[in-house]
């Protein structure tokens, strides 16, 4: 073994400059200014609770341009560079609760409650409808016989009808009111004679015969119609018409509803004074 020493390890030599230069050189300061537009608004850091009711949202937009209002002197960055002018823009969110009127909360109620109460009623009248199936009455002529007819004049003449009117209710659950009713005789569409009834009541599935004397006394007439008139009684067929007007109330308990009825028949009688019934066709109709 040598009793050599170790020999001590070369000098380093002098580090070289690194090839990249270090970071605050004026490059960096020229491409990356301190006052960039990003960083002149900070960002909120505390969340905005979200409105448990609508709310109307105002935004307000205040800006302040340097040129409408002198300001300091524009800051100068290092080594002599200018910083760009920047706007100071301020944005105001003003959060107003918006509440629904009372008036309009009760329309809706009253609106609700209407539309409830009219399904209802729609629903329980079509049953009742269902139930009763409601017919309509039923006017008619059982019997007529003209008595007199006496011609006074060229123009007027005297008449005498009686008429035996069947009132019939159809109906198997439902009572009748007949109310305002009237009976009125009728040649060539001119009205020569009218008579009233009093008001009854008829129970369901039953039949009411009501007398009518009908007196013509006086009527004027046209010269063509007494002439028609006079050619009829000769031939021994005289075609008179019998128009009813009356109203009807009908009546299932504690349930009344009311409608209008028109009857009409034609008939055909032989000449006074035997005046007999030869042929009728009725029909009652609403009007």
């Amino acid at each position: 073994m040598s009793n050599q020493l170790p020999l001590s390890p070369p000098p380093q030599s002098q580090s070289q400059p690194p090839d990249t230069p270090p970071w605050d050189t004026p490059s960096s300061k020229w491409f990356t200014p301190f006052n960039t537009p990003w960083r002149t608004t900070p960002r909120s850091t505390h969340s905005t609770p979200t409105p448990t009711t609508p709310v109307a949202l105002t935004e307000v937009i205040v800006s302040k341009s340097p040129l409408s209002q002198k300001s300091p002197e524009t800051p100068k960055l290092d080594h002599g560079i200018k910083s760009e002018p920047f706007k100071d823009t301020m944005i105001l969110l003003q959060l107003r609760a918006s509440r629904t009127n009372p008036w309009i909360w009760c329309g809706a109620a009253l609106c609700f409650i209407f539309s409830v109460l009219l399904i209802f009623f729609g629903i329980a009248t079509l049953i009742l409808f269902l139930a009763l199936r409601p017919r309509t009455p039923v006017f008619d002529i059982s019997n007529a016989k003209l008595n007199t007819i006496l011609f006074e004049s060229p123009e007027y003449f005297n008449g005498d009808m009686l008429l035996l009117v069947n009132f019939t209710n159809p109906n198997k659950k439902v009572d009748v009111r007949f109310e305002h009713l009237q009976v009125e005789l009728w040649f060539s569409n001119k009205k020569i004679a009218t008579q009233g009834i009093l008001p009854f009541s008829q129970r369901n599935g039953k039949t009411r015969l009501e007398p009518i004397r009908l007196i013509s006394n006086l009527v004027f007439l046209p010269v063509n119609h007494i002439v028609e008139l006079r050619r009829q009684v000769m031939t021994n067929k005289i075609d008179y018409e019998i128009r009813s007007f009356f109203r009807v109330k009908a009546v299932f308990g504690i349930i009344h509803y009311s409608y209008s009825l028109h009857g009409s028949c034609q008939l055909q009688l032989g000449s006074p004074p035997t005046g007999n019934l030869v042929s009728r066709n009725c029909t009652t109709k609403r009007w």
